[in-house]
């Protein structure tokens, strides 16, 4: 079993927070591990009556970047992350789903963080809004399902939770 020596959080922001452990490793040796506390995400693959997937362009400043990528979002202290789904469903695409599926959870990067991912699978779309967080400039774009796990297996999608979350909804296909 691993110790925790000491443990001091260093940083609180807005989408996580960061806390510095040193921990006594089962070989007795004492190591610093920084880890970033996060309160989970969600990712929802949207599935439009035409068989499309409704999806987001969006900037990602933290790699310079427009990526194109499922609706997501971060999990609100307390909220149930069904409920982050539908709402992020409202806010990012304009559509509510009849059914929400969760397709499979996953850490997106264990080594340094504590985030859990969660994929829904939403169909039986409507339109339903609320108003978009005032930091995303967002444009919707739906894309044929095939297709877009054409993208996710050739490198069209450049963020983990797209691909994961497109290849997981096809394996449930």
């Amino acid at each position: 079993m691993v110790e925790v020596v000491s443990s001091q959080r260093v940083f609180s922001g807005r989408a996580f927070s960061l806390r510095v452990d040193q921990i006594r490793l089962k070989n007795g040796n004492v190591a610093q591990w920084e880890v970033i506390e996060h309160t989970g995400g969600v990712a929802v693959v949207p599935l439009d009556a035409e068989g499309n997937v409704v999806l987001v362009r969006q900037y990602r400043h933290s790699v310079g970047e427009t990526l194109l990528e499922l609706p997501a979002g971060t999990v609100k202290v307390g909220e149930d992350p069904v409920a982050c789904a539908g709402r992020e469903l409202q806010e990012e695409i304009g559509m509510a789903a009849a059914k929400l599926e969760l397709l499979g959870e996953f850490y997106l990067a264990p080594g340094y963080s504590a985030e859990l991912m969660r994929i829904y699978l939403a169909t039986g779309l409507t339109p339903s809004t609320l108003p978009q967080d005032f930091d995303e400039d967002i444009q919707v774009e739906r894309i044929p399902f095939d297709e877009a796990v054409r993208l996710a297996l050739s490198g069209g999608f450049r963020d983990s939770k797209s691909v994961a979350g497109l290849l997981l909804a096809a394996h449930k296909r």
